[in-house]
């Protein structure tokens, strides 16, 4: 199942503009920004993820209506595992 996780910004790389590390349920992973040039996150912005790219900005209340989307069908620890695997951590 192709899954879109939820994750705050927690970081950002001044020397990588399209680059953030993001946090999921206390994961945290470096993700790529590039779809969102055109209006990039911020720190402390949210955003839909998916195979270590952001997708798009979202609400907080929306992240969190995700994260219980995913626990209610079961998903929520695939998508830990997913973001653990993005492997972009050394980027």
């Amino acid at each position: 199942m192709c899954l879109a996780i939820p994750g705050q910004i927690v970081e950002l790389f001044p020397d990588q503009p399209t680059a953030a590390m993001i946090e999921v349920v206390g994961v945290r992973r470096k993700v790529d920004l590039g779809l969102l040039q055109d209006n990039l996150p911020v720190k402390g912005d949210w955003v839909l993820i998916h195979v270590g790219f952001a997708m798009s900005k979202i609400s907080e209340e929306d992240a969190i209506d995700q994260m219980r989307m995913l626990r209610m069908l079961g998903e929520a620890e695939f998508a830990m595992e997913e973001v653990e695997g993005y492997g972009l951590e050394d980027s």
